[in-house]
């Protein structure tokens, strides 16, 4: 797959590692929801971001949408608790998360969903992450971001709270927790703006999607 990636002037780390999750910082969003954001917490992201590109079995989609179907407006790729991650740097970062929020989260992470957003064309409309328990638990969802950075943005269903924007590339972690599935939506918004591509790595525990 041909992808060109303009390369981070701040990440030219030889080896992807991960710095500590200490510089964490949360933001209350309200409804019980919070964010942790930590830029280039991956160093080396650009260099995992090329071998996921390059290793990644990604497959196109199709939903029906309005009696029509439509293709699904990035490539997708899922494992499982019991599949191997596409590269050792990923059970990297998946340990190093359940190391500092296993406590407060009650469970390990254990699956990884993965999407390639090719340009700004490719996205993801307004959604909470509540095909399973998500519905009605309180639960964390962490994304990794590698690539050119897209914004992620989120806002309450109900009115009140300020929506919130995030851009996210090149290795910036974001966790969303406590209500944040039930009480907010987020999305990866269309652009027409010249974009790079862009992976987002999400890691839930079993039964959230």
């Amino acid at each position: 797959m041909a992808l060109h990636l303009q390369t981070s002037l701040f990440d030219q780390a030889d080896e992807i590692t991960v710095r500590p999750l200490d510089g964490v910082r949360r933001e209350q969003l309200g409804d019980g929801a919070w964010i942790d954001v930590l830029p280039q917490w991956l160093q080396g992201a650009d260099a995992l971001f090329e071998a996921l590109v390059r290793d990644v079995a990604w497959r196109a989609e199709e939903r029906v949408m309005y009696e029509r179907v439509v293709a699904v407006p990035r490539l997708l790729a899922f494992f499982g608790r019991r599949d191997p991650l596409p590269h050792p740097a990923l059970e990297t970062v998946r340990t190093a998360l359940g190391a500092h929020y296993g406590a407060e989260l009650g469970e390990p992470f254990t699956t990884a969903g993965l999407c390639l957003y090719r340009d700004g064309r490719d996205g993801v409309a307004w959604h909470g992450d509540t095909g399973g328990r998500g519905s009605t638990e309180d639960t964390m969802v962490a994304i990794l971001s590698l690539g050119a950075p897209r914004h992620l943005t989120l806002r309450p269903r109900r009115p009140g709270p300020v929506p919130v924007r995030r851009p996210l590339g090149h290795g910036d972690l974001i966790v969303m927790g406590g209500s944040c599935q039930r009480t907010w939506e987020h999305a990866v918004p269309k652009t027409a703006r010249a974009v790079g591509p862009r992976i987002s790595v999400q890691f839930r525990p079993d039964g959230v999607r």
